[in-house]
């Protein structure tokens, strides 16, 4: 049995606590309909609520299944402990001012270490948390009013889980439709942990999928657990990270830092897992009813019918530069529709079908089951009704009705799509559910649930993802990171077969001439030990004789450590930046993009981690802005891709063996030439702390203040 089992499904409750808060658990428990046991407790009221007081947890008839803790914060840690030894099966704990008050050490971390040592192996849900409504059997450990109904029987409907008490009220209140079988909030996830209770809920028949509200993650092999086990049961995950506007981590010496925030790991950890991710809570509200009533989509391919051009403009422009979109109609597609509409409606998609068969039922089954034979993955029909105050809403009827009837014809999905929210009725929402027909609310937001949608099938057709690598912490933190130059991180990746070029470090200008005779023209000359060399013009390029080098080599001398002369990389078609940085949750988060001085400008990246395979590689090269310049665009040499691919695969690779020591690697750029010609490492920058194994890095000894 699921260590949860008995407090996310509880047959007794006990309500520990008078105040203004607990007397409501047992006021929402009754009022739901609760069949189990409720026991308030307290040592001076006879009663709570009506209900039968006792004055402690001893005089209780038994162990309760779950529990809910409303005194302050000391007391808590005290009924926590004598719960566990009377052998609760969990408990909520209201109350604030552990962990979440403050700094790591204090008095709120002190609290902290003994409820979790007080709970020993009984589940404990937050502190600093509301608790937990099961609207699938009426049990509410709630301290507060909400907004949701009870599961009709044979219902299912989505779990919801969020770390915030009053965006779960927020939620409660929605009148868009969506049937919720749990309602949960985290706490500050003292001794369980967002992914664990997420295991426990979707194991519940009555869930169809999951919605998840994330400040943080408490495990990274918890949410792949959780992530593997939702596609086992087929329960789609919707998820709202915030953190998109945190600043990147402390300032770092390479260009990659400046893309790789910590959220960029957050994104890329929930695309590997399959979690479709939104960034509003309306979106994340129709994202998990479309999956509760159609699944992950097949595909990205939408359909939209409307009676107003305008509308059908709408929803077209807001496809645009997105993953899902309305293709157009094949000749043949559009010659069945053109047959039912007649040749004064253009056949298109979206389609604007006009109102010459409004409130004509047949004629409208006619024309929307000629338009959805065209196989999409999801067909919308927009439809706003009227204000049922002022307006009758009858006609409409008619219209959903067809759209019902059509949708069955062809075996398609089908939602009914408001422009506006309040345009689209909860009574109206809940009746097209228990219809096999999802109600979406804002355009915007259906097409954000049809990303999401979409984008859970594309993940779940594929193989399952390898675990992250997360690593350890890198080195022996006994002092600062060890800055490996040019010269020293470039040698290191030659001696491990990645593609650099030839190139020799030089003390002199005669030193660098000579350099540059050996290896041949054009060179490039760079100062060593500058970070950013563009920047600083510690840099010259396409030298093509020794009165070149010489001039450069004289600029370039006071402006580092010496000299770095290299054979230029010719051919050239594009410059990315591949880059790695040290995540606390990821570990070590690779990034791809658009390279080059313009790096930051650009901000044109996608982010990995490892393992990485070659294919998660070209895919998200493919997703790049960048890409088309790779592939040729109008008529330029199109790139070698393959050994683009290969190069940064290689790369990977290299990291992953060195995954403990590594803190940060920035290739920028990595020149990829023309077919044939490769991809080449023409800047590198490496920190590391070294566990040891650095000075094999490189061809000479580099002294290590943590060895």
């Amino acid at each position: 049995m699921n260590r949860l089992e008995r407090l996310l499904r509880p047959k007794s409750i006990a309500v520990v606590g008078g105040g203004a808060f607990a007397p409501n658990v047992v006021t929402q428990s009754l009022k739901m309909g609760f069949a189990g046991a409720v026991w308030p407790v307290h040592p001076k009221r006879p009663e709570i609520e009506g209900v039968r007081a006792y004055a402690s947890l001893a005089e209780l008839p038994g162990a309760p299944d779950a529990a809910f803790i409303g005194v302050n914060r000391f007391a808590t840690i005290d009924i926590v402990r004598e719960l566990a030894a009377m052998g609760a099966g969990g408990a909520i704990c209201f109350a604030s001012g552990f962990l979440e008050a403050g700094e790591d050490e204090g008095e709120g971390a002190r609290l902290q270490r003994e409820l979790i040592a007080a709970a020993g192996d009984m589940p404990v849900i937050g502190p600093n948390c509301y608790g937990l409504i099961n609207y699938a059997d009426g049990a509410l450990l709630w301290p507060d009013q909400h907004g949701g109904r009870r599961l009709k029987p044979g219902e299912r409907g989505a779990a919801i889980i969020t770390q915030s008490s009053n965006i779960a009220i927020n939620l409660s209140m929605q009148q868009r439709g969506l049937p919720v079988a749990y309602l949960m909030t985290a706490g500050n996830q003292a001794q369980t942990g967002l992914s664990e209770m997420a295991l426990g809920l979707i194991e519940d028949e009555r869930v169809s999928c999951l919605g998840l509200h994330i400040e943080g993650f408490d495990s990274v092999s918890g949410f792949e657990r959780l992530a593997a086990r939702a596609r086992e049961l087929a329960k789609p995950i919707v998820a709202m990270k915030v953190g998109r506007s945190e600043q990147a981590r402390a300032a770092t010496v390479s260009h990659t830092a400046s893309l790789a925030g910590s959220d960029a790991g957050s994104e890329a950890f929930l695309k590997r897992l399959g979690v479709a991710r939104v960034s509003s809570i309306p979106s994340l509200i129709e994202a998990l009813k479309l999956v509760h009533v159609h699944g992950p989509l097949p595909g990205r391919r939408l359909s939209s019918m409307s009676c107003s051009g305008g509308e059908a403009s709408v929803i077209a422009d807001a496809a645009v530069g997105r993953t899902v979109g309305f293709p157009a109609l094949s000749a043949a597609h559009q010659a069945g529709v053109k047959a039912v509409l007649g040749p004064l409606v253009a056949a298109t998609n979206p389609l604007d079908y006009h109102t010459f068969i409004w409130n004509d039922g047949p004629a409208m089954t006619a024309a929307f089951a000629a338009f959805l034979s065209g196989g999409f993955d999801l067909n919308m029909l927009v439809l706003d009704y009227p204000r049922a105050d002022r307006c009758s809403d009858a006609d409409w009827a008619t219209a959903s009705d067809a759209f019902e009837a059509a949708l069955k014809a062809n075996d398609a999905r089908g939602a009914i799509v408001a422009t506006m929210s309040e345009n689209l009725p909860e009574n109206h929402a809940e009746r097209l559910i228990e219809k096999g027909i999802v109600p979406l609310h804002g355009v915007s937001e259906a097409l954000d649930a049809a990303e999401a949608a979409a984008f859970i099938g594309a993940a779940w057709a594929g193989p399952l993802p390898d675990r992250v690598a997360a690593g350890g912490p890198a080195g022996v933190r006994g002092g600062p990171a060890i800055v490996f130059d040019e010269a020293e991180a470039k040698a290191g990746l030659a001696a491990a077969g990645l593609a650099v070029p030839r190139g020799e470090r030089a003390v002199s200008v005669a030193g660098a001439v000579a350099a540059a005779g050996r290896m041949g023209f054009p060179v490039a000359a760079k100062a060593l030990g500058v970070a950013h060399k563009s920047e600083l013009g510690a840099v010259r390029l396409n030298l093509k004789s020794a009165a070149e080098v010489h001039d450069a080599a004289q600029a370039l001398l006071p402006l580092g450590a010496g000299l770095y002369v290299e054979r230029m990389v010719e051919g050239g078609v594009a410059e990315l930046i591949v880059g790695f940085t040290r995540d606390p949750v990821f570990g070590l988060v690779m990034t791809l993009g658009s390279g080059g001085v313009l790096v930051e400008l650009l901000k044109d990246s996608e982010t990995l981690l490892l393992p990485s395979s070659p294919a998660q590689i070209e895919t998200a090269l493919r997703n790049l802005r960048l890409f088309p310049l790779l592939d040729g665009f109008r008529g330029r040499n199109r790139a070698d891709i393959t050994a683009a691919v290969d190069a940064i695969d290689a790369v990977a690779g290299f990291v992953f063996d060195h995954i403990d020591e590594i803190e940060e690697l920035d290739i920028n750029p990595l020149i990829v030439c023309e077919e044939g010609k490769g991809a080449w490492i023409a800047d590198a920058l490496m920190v590391m702390c070294p566990a040891g194994k650095a000075a094999a890095l490189v061809k000479e000894e580099i002294p290590c203040p943590m060895l």
